[in-house]
């Protein structure tokens, strides 16, 4: 057999052997949904906790960390409301667009899964938001 004819039929079965192992590894909305519940949790209480007044929290004894924590079987639903998925049998993109209502900001987020891992590669903020004053 040629050198040259080794290394390619070596090449196709490297090539297969990976999609298999890509089919296999694909991971399923669910796994998605508590990925983006997981990351907008993390991000809520980095972002938007550590700026709400200190004054509110002794006031009210508003913990928003908690209240993140509680809201988030509530967040799961949104993100499953709001998501939409293609699957390419070897790997899955996602599309959350988020938005609360029309006087606030709506967000979206696309990922990929693959390899039983997610990677997110746009998170934007949308300005689109409507005020009814």
């Amino acid at each position: 057999m040629k050198p040259s004819t080794i290394i390619t039929y070596t090449g196709m079965l490297g090539l297969a052997v990976l999609g298999l192992f890509m089919a296999n590894t694909n991971p399923s909305q669910p796994e998605y949904e508590q990925y983006a519940a997981l990351k907008l949790t993390e991000y809520l209480k980095a972002n938007v906790c550590t700026k709400s007044p200190k004054i509110l929290e002794n006031i009210i004894k508003f913990n928003c960390e908690r209240l993140v924590e509680e809201a988030n079987p509530h967040i799961k639903k949104l993100i499953t409301a709001t998501t939409q998925r293609q699957e390419y049998i070897l790997f899955s993109t996602y599309r959350t667009d988020l938005q609360l209502n029309s006087l606030l900001p709506a967000y979206t987020f696309e990922s990929v899964g693959a390899f039983d891992r997610f990677y997110t590669y746009k998170a934007e903020k949308n300005n689109h938001a409507v005020s009814k004053w």
